[in-house]
């Protein structure tokens, strides 16, 4: 991926070409907004809030966080400097060894994983190599404990009663799944949050612990 030196030269390269500065008629600098921090009830909307307002400057976000990243995008384009990369196609599971590969190019920045629970099972082995390479990654598990996506496709197809066996295939309860046992058995210090402010409380603690973190979010 560019490095952001390398895309500041060229856009700096670019404006000296065309003439255009900071004190040129009509520019405005960029337009930071840093959400406040959530109360209350842990949900999607919450999630999101208190994601793009801890994330921090220059971080790299590999959202994979699919219907339980929805409300975090629309923040993200507000906050400061970031990059984002996000799922491709239909490669469900790419988030965690995404973050691998982030991580690995770009030692230097933080790297937040928004992670849904369904497709993390696809490759929660890479929490292993997260640990083992200690790579400064913070996984956030939106653990809304059911397949949405598979929920969503099912009515996309008219099914719109699914019966009982329809719905056992979307379900990831029976038993729920311990995320901070499964991190902890890999290596990795983990916290689980039921709450926005536990969230919050959490994310703060991972960002403050040098190398990998996973904080499960409960959603309601």
């Amino acid at each position: 991926m560019p490095s952001r030196r390398g895309c500041h030269g060229a856009l700096t390269h670019l404006s000296e070409a065309l003439g255009v500065s900071s004190s040129s008629p009509g520019f405005s600098g960029p337009d930071y907004h840093v959400p406040e921090l959530p109360v209350g009830a842990l949900t999607i909307e919450s999630l999101g809030q208190a994601f793009a307002a801890l994330q921090p400057e220059e971080a790299i976000v590999v959202d994979e966080g699919i219907t339980s990243g929805f409300f975090y995008q629309p923040l993200a384009a507000r906050v400061a400097p970031h990059t984002t990369l996000t799922i491709t196609g239909g490669a469900i599971g790419c988030g965690i060894p995404l973050a691998i590969g982030a991580a690995l190019a770009c030692p230097d920045r933080p790297v937040l994983g928004l992670q849904a629970d369904g497709s993390a099972l696809f490759t929660v082995q890479g929490l292993w190599t997260q640990a083992r390479e200690n790579l400064n990654i913070k996984t956030v598990i939106c653990s809304n404990r059911k397949y949405d996506i598979l929920k969503l496709e099912v009515a996309r197809s008219g099914n719109t009663e699914p019966g009982p066996m329809t719905q056992s295939l979307t379900d990831l309860c029976r038993p729920d799944i311990g995320w901070v046992d499964i991190a902890r058995g890999f290596g990795i210090p983990a916290l689980s949050a039921g709450t926005s402010e536990d969230f919050s409380r959490a994310l703060q603690a991972a960002l403050a612990e040098p190398g990998p973190f996973l904080v499960e979010a409960v959603l309601g």
